[in-house]
């Protein structure tokens, strides 16, 4: 297995959405690695294995009407939690804000989880704004 550390592969998996390109994902995927999409809702689609995963990724990393925008990104040992906000029209509003979980063994990601920020117009209904 490639020898980098977790801030290494993270850095360059943000990078490659940053920067449109797919190309940089190559060799960073673990053969089972797992991920969990954020959609669809409530679950998110579940990929599993490097391949999928990679073509997944790549597809999302090529598109140029998109942008990908890393928050923060905080790493603790084999873990990484990565807040992004994804913008994907030219509305001010045409965004969403959501969360990667991340783990990376053996230099590569072996695990993806994936959450957001559901849009207004599927919002949950709160427990204050329903009737009793």
């Amino acid at each position: 297995m490639p020898n980098r550390t977790p801030a290494e592969v993270i850095h360059q998996f943000n990078k490659a959405f940053v920067d449109h390109d797919p190309d940089l994902l190559v060799g960073l995927i673990g053969t089972d690695c797992v991920m969990e999409a954020i959609q669809p809702a409530p679950e998110g689609e579940r990929i599993e294995g490097e391949d999928a995963c990679l073509a997944f990724w790549q597809a999302l990393a090529g598109d140029d009407a998109t942008q990908f925008e890393p928050e923060q990104v905080d790493i603790a040992g084999e873990r990484a939690t990565i807040r992004w906000r994804y913008r994907y029209g030219a509305a001010e509003t045409d965004y969403v804000r959501g969360v990667n979980l991340m783990r990376v063994a053996d230099g590569v990601i072996v695990e993806a989880l994936g959450y957001s920020k559901t849009p207004a117009a599927e919002a949950v209904p709160l427990a204050t704004t329903t009737s009793a």
